[in-house]
């Protein structure tokens, strides 16, 4: 398995979703985070990370609040937002990275 510096190291911007199952609103960007490959294609990496299976992870990128999505670009974070999103918006920010 891929470790996660490794991955945030790409030169391909990630978005990372940082959720746990429990969680209403996570479960809401699910079916956002499928639009959004459909509609970018392979020009963004979008990975999950459960914070309870992560929970050190998380701690370290600060994660208080689910869904938290950061992008990053050659392991640099470049942007950060709590809270769901819709599809059109995550394009305009990732747009930027690509």
């Amino acid at each position: 398995m891929e470790n996660f510096e490794d991955i945030i190291n790409s030169d391909k911007p990630v978005l990372v979703d940082f959720f746990a199952t429990w969680c209403g609103p996570c479960k809401m960007m699910h079916p956002v985070l499928d639009d959004l490959h459909a509609k970018i294609g392979d020009k963004v990496r979008i990975i999950k990370v459960d914070i309870d299976k992560n929970e050190q992870l998380a701690a370290a990128y600060n994660v208080r609040s689910v869904p938290t999505l950061m992008v990053f670009k050659a392991g640099q974070l470049k942007w950060r937002e709590s809270g769901v999103m819709q599809v059109a918006a995550l394009e305009q920010v990732l747009a930027q990275y690509y």
